[in-house]
């Protein structure tokens, strides 16, 4: 007795829940029309046709009796714009670690870290006096055979030199001449300068060290303007090119957005993360950035136009996505795929055809061929 109660009060509450269900729910209809109750409490004037709804609706919004009533319009087209995001590193266009060219013990720094030097500045000081007495040695050196050669080209009209001696004095003269050069140049060499304009970094040495020509004293960096290092997807491969524009956020302060243009691209794509490496450079105006930042970078590849539909417009079922168009008066639902979703439209791939009208209100009732009845300004844009 207990269960045939319990399943009396189980059909009387389906009873009464179907038909309102159906009169207030109308996304119960394709249920209930499968179901085969659509139709009696259709009769039953529970709930309204289609039909009669749309013609009720419709009177009082242009529309006209006869179909379900919708709102479509055309699909607009527009580009499809693929951006490539990527995080890259920074460095000054051009930086050069100064090292010395021969071993010594430093005696004075010219410069302090962070500090701004132009080409040929000095930048420390080894002790040269090693190198000073050489100096002076190939002086002399070079003065005597430069006398001996004076002196045998006045006795040459004499006759009491010989064209052997002659010559034999010049090569004494010319490597003289090499080693006083040589010298010299390792006299220079005990004086560190700064082959390039930039700023200078942490000096790495202290005066009263004895350095050789493997010790890093300083690194002098240009960072009038940046590069930037990333890697972009192989898929895009082919579109980067040099001078391609783009934009670089600096991860440290959002909203700053900067321009720049790609300067090189490798010539091959890594084949363990299968991405391209690209250079790109970026100003530096008032020097507000640093080497070794991290940027964001965006790039932005046009492509060809798609057609553009409502959001609202697009459904999904067994077989994928779809909306519902109004062909030659009727419903049909056609199939999309779905390229790039935008802000207020979705680039989409389908085989529409001139004056198709995509739904995107009211696709609750339609059914393939069904009549339907355009409303308002959607009608008059059709």
């Amino acid at each position: 007795m207990r269960t045939l109660s319990q399943l009396a009060l189980v059909l009387v509450l389906g009873a009464v829940a179907v038909p309102l269900a159906a009169r207030f729910v109308p996304g119960t209809h394709p249920w209930l029309d499968r179901a085969g109750l659509l139709a009696p409490l259709q009769q039953a004037g529970i709930v309204v046709a289609p039909a009669e709804a749309a013609g009720g609706e419709g009177s009082g919004q242009g529309g006209g009796p006869g179909g379900a009533l919708v709102v479509a319009a055309p699909a607009a087209h527009e580009v499809l714009r693929d951006v490539v995001t990527a995080i890259g590193s920074a460095r000054g266009v051009q930086a050069v670690v100064v090292s010395p060219e021969v071993a010594g013990r430093v005696i004075a720094l010219r410069a302090v870290p962070g500090q701004a030097v132009k080409a040929g500045d000095v930048i420390a000081e080894l002790d040269a006096e090693q190198a000073g007495l050489a100096v002076e040695r190939a002086k002399l050196v070079y003065e005597d055979a430069q006398a001996t050669l004076t002196r045998l080209d006045r006795l040459a009209g004499s006759g009491a030199t010989t064209d052997l001696q002659r010559q034999e004095a010049e090569l004494a003269r010319r490597t003289a001449e090499l080693a006083l050069a040589t010298a010299e140049r390792d006299l220079a060499d005990h004086r560190l300068v700064a082959p390039i304009a930039g700023f200078v970094g942490l000096i790495e040495v202290q005066v009263g060290d004895l350095v050789t020509s493997s010790t890093v004293v300083t690194r002098i960096e240009d960072r009038t303007s940046l590069i930037v290092d990333f890697r972009v997807p192989e898929r895009v491969a082919t579109l980067v090119k040099p001078g391609d524009a783009l934009t670089a956020a600096p991860v440290s302060t959002p909203g700053t957005v900067l321009e720049g243009r790609i300067t090189a691209v490798d010539n091959r794509v890594d084949e363990t993360s299968r991405t391209l490496r690209v250079q790109a450079q970026i100003g530096n105006d008032g020097d507000a950035l640093r080497a070794g930042m991290a940027f964001r970078i965006a790039l932005e590849f046009t492509g060809a136009e798609y057609p553009a539909v409502d959001p609202l417009a697009i459904q999904w079922g067994s077989e994928g996505a779809y909306v519902w168009i109004v062909r030659g008066g009727k419903a049909a639902r056609l199939p999309i795929r779905i390229l790039q979703r935008n802000e207020m439209t979705v680039l989409v791939e389908a085989e529409l055809q001139p004056g198709d009208l995509v739904v995107t209100e009211g696709v609750q009732t339609l059914r393939p061929g069904a009549a339907v009845t355009l409303a308002g300004a959607a009608r008059a844009a059709g």
